[in-house]
Parts: structure tokens; C-alpha cells; sequence
């Protein structure tokens, strides 16, 4: 059966909560009469913890711009100056996702590999270049040269 008193038709209802008086002095600008009968502070809402107030942000969760940039600018290379800003994007974004808490921590990696590897040509070719190679008007490295310095090397032995 059920806890409840049986219904008399006629009858008065049953008293329900009695509505406590409001704060002493009256409550204050904003404040509210919740239906379980309390006054609330305008910010609070019943069933609701109070927040914190002012803090630390949360950390996101996105990927880092950075990370992403990054390995765009070592897949693009620009004449090495994409694979310099590729390893700086890629050192900022690894630290910063490590810091924050953000995803991107292989984009970042792959784009520090794609730059050092572009570094990498860089210093290969201008020490070519220092060693006596030559570049023609097509754009070819010529070896012509380099040859013939290890020949010159090689009859001094």
C-alpha cells in the first residue's frame, strides 16, 4: 500500500513546508525564494555547488597551433627558411603542449625531424659548395671541380 493518507473529497490539503521569513533585515538586492523554501545569493542556484570564483583557466584540449605549424613548414621547406621556423615552431609547441595539456605533441615532433632533416640539406650543400662544387645556370650541382681537387688529393699520396 501506499505511505499516503487515503483522499477525503472535501478535505483540506495536507500543510505543506512553511516559507521561512526572509534574512534578517530583509534579504538583500538579487537574492531569491527557491521553491525548497530558502533564500539564495543571486550566483547560487540550489542542488549546485557555489563556484570558485576567478582562477586558473582549464586547460584546453586542442591541438597546438603551433605543433601544426610546425610540420606545415617542414613539409614546405620555403628555401630552408620553413625548416629554421619549423624547428623554433617545434620546440615552442612541444613545450607549450607539454605545459598545457594540449594534443599535438607528434605533430610537433614530426615538424622539429622535418626541419632538422631540411637543416641538415642545408649544411650538406654549402659545404659542397665550400668544397669546390659549382652550380650551372640550370640549377644542377656540378662535381667537376671536386673531382678534380680529389685527383690532385690522391697524387700527393
Amino acid at each position: 500500500m501506499s505511505d499516503f493518507p487515503p483522499f477525503e473529497p472535501g478535505a483540506a490539503p495536507p500543510p505543506g513546508p512553511t516559507v521561512p521569513a526572509p534574512p534578517a533585515g530583509g534579504p538583500g538586492p538579487g537574492w531569491w525564494l527557491a521553491s525548497d523554501g530558502r533564500w539564495y545569493p543571486p550566483t547560487a542556484q540550489p542542488g549546485y555547488p557555489q563556484g570558485y570564483g576567478y582562477g586558473a583557466r582549464p586547460a584546453s584540449t586542442g591541438t597546438n597551433g603551433l605543433a601544426i605549424a610546425s610540420l606545415v613548414l617542414g613539409i614546405l621547406w620555403l628555401y630552408w627558411i620553413g625548416s629554421v621556423l619549423a624547428v623554433i615552431f617545434g620546440h615552442i609547441g612541444l613545450s607549450q603542449a607539454k605545459r598545457t595539456g594540449q594534443s599535438g605533441r607528434g605533430l610537433a615532433i614530426a615538424g622539429l625531424v622535418l626541419g632538422y632533416i631540411g637543416i641538415a640539406f642545408l649544411v650538406l650543400i654549402i659545404i659542397l659548395v665550400a668544397a669546390g662544387g659549382t652550380v650551372d645556370d640550370s640549377g644542377e650541382f656540378q662535381f667537376e671541380d671536386m673531382v678534380r681537387m680529389g685527383a690532385w688529393f690522391a697524387s700527393r699520396r
